[in-house]
């Protein structure tokens, strides 16, 4: 869904209008990623069909329809408010109503060209989204045994102290870790300031208790749809303090859309700090320009498959090809990047890592494994007992119920394969170092 902000450079609403669509996208649980569209004479306005300013579009249409024979003008528009009289922004509940007016016309005619194999997983998807939008099913989804284990499961807590006694408990078991604090997409930059002012706390909290600094943030919960400028200033911060007690940072990947700005931000920190790393999908065909880029400048690279919707222009869709993608990009990590992470559960690619590994006289402290805290940890145990480092991605915080639902709705069937790894941690296969 493509959503514009267009006003003119003078407006005396713009602003706030882009705060209200950005609170009114937040609260739909999207990830608001607006085009501001500056509207600068009559003959651009004419071009565009602008009626006043500020203008709002969805996919190319006016979420506010203008009268027939509307004259073309750069003026103030007016909208009516849900209390009564008019004000110069679209109320959010006209934003939030278009936007689930759309998805629903969305859904109607991505159901209508669904193959039936392909229902399932597109209803949980959908299922999935709803939820992570409803806070106060996190209450129900603690209230009963089964699912209260499977959230502290794959959840280290919603405190600190929790997290770090996750860590702990890691530790013991010859593993080391990167932390998450979970929050995503945040509306205000209040909100963002308060994230990297948790990983700053997060940070200081690790250096106290001799713990492995490491943690990993996203761009999005940093501010990066609010202001990209704010954002690297707010992450720098974090990166500061990261050099001053000697921690690892990694930056998140997200969708396709952000990939060339996260990369730009990875790469503008090494002066500040050169323990910043990236991450790479494999599934994105674009991976192994930047595999290449990013082993040249010798930046630190966690290598996964993804976990995003893509189109089809911008990804792999088939797990044949996203597998041998993988593989490839693996390989030139293995042979030519620093110390990567290799993040799967994915037996078959761990083979092919170690045998690739053993053949290339390439020493286990060369790289690592990564997996997700509380998914195979039969497999995490195993490799470590073969001599290979592990390191698990814990997440913690109080916003572990839409992280939960999304990573679920980003892959529906990662349903069965979390039941599928509680299973296997059973009766695993033995690897041998």
């Amino acid at each position: 869904m493509r959503v514009e902000l267009l006003a003119t450079l003078d407006c005396p609403h713009a602003l706030r209008a882009e705060e209200i669509l950005r609170g009114a996208l937040t609260e739909d649980g999207r990830e608001p990623e607006i085009d501001r569209v500056y509207v600068s004479n009559i003959d651009h306005a004419a071009g565009l069909g602008f009626h006043g300013s500020p203008t709002i579009r969805i996919d190319g249409r006016d979420i506010v329809p203008v009268a027939a024979g509307s004259p073309i003008n750069l003026g103030c528009r007016l909208y009516p408010q849900p209390g009564g009289g008019v004000d110069g922004v679209v109320p959010a509940q006209t934003i939030q109503a278009e936007v689930e007016r759309r998805r629903e016309a969305q859904a109607a005619t991505d159901a209508a060209q669904t193959r039936l194999r392909d229902t399932p997983g597109k209803l949980s998807r959908v299922f999935f989204l709803w939820a992570s939008r409803r806070r106060a099913l996190a209450a129900v989804a603690t209230a009963f045994p089964l699912t209260r284990s499977m959230v502290r499961r794959f959840v280290a807590g919603s405190t600190l102290e929790e997290g770090l006694s996750a860590l702990e408990h890691l530790r013991d078991q010859g593993m080391t870790w990167t932390l998450d604090v979970l929050g995503e997409s945040v509306a205000s930059r209040e909100m963002a300031v308060a994230s990297a002012d948790r990983y700053i706390e997060t940070l200081d909290a690790l250096a106290a208790h001799g713990l492995d600094m490491n943690v990993s943030l996203k761009l999005t919960q940093m501010g990066l749809d609010i202001d990209r400028d704010f954002c690297r200033e707010n992450v720098a911060r974090v990166i500061t303090k990261a050099a001053e007690v000697g921690a690892f940072v990694r930056i998140d990947m997200e969708d396709h859309t952000k990939t060339d700005v996260t990369l730009d931000f990875v790469r503008s920190y090494q002066e500040l700090h050169r323990e910043v790393g990236a991450v790479i999908q494999a599934y994105l065909r674009r991976s192994a320009d930047d595999i290449e880029s990013l082993n040249a400048a010798q930046i630190r690279v966690r290598l996964c498959k993804g976990a995003y919707e893509e189109p089809a222009a911008v990804a792999f869709k088939s797990r044949e090809e996203v597998d041998e993608s993988y593989r490839r990009l693996m390989e030139s990590l293995l042979l030519n990047g620093r110390y990567p992470a290799l993040a799967t559960h994915d037996d078959r690619i761990i083979d092919l890592a170690l045998r690739f590994a053993a053949d290339n006289q390439i020493g286990p402290e060369r790289y690592e494994f990564q997996m997700l805290y509380g998914v195979r940890r039969d497999l995490q145990e195993r490799l470590v007992d073969a001599g290979q480092t592990v390191r698990v991605y814990v997440p913690y915080g109080t916003e572990w119920f839409p992280y939960y639902m999304r990573r679920l709705a980003e892959r529906p069937q990662n349903v069965l394969f979390i039941l599928g790894s509680v299973l296997r941690e059973g009766r695993g296969s033995r690897i041998d170092a």
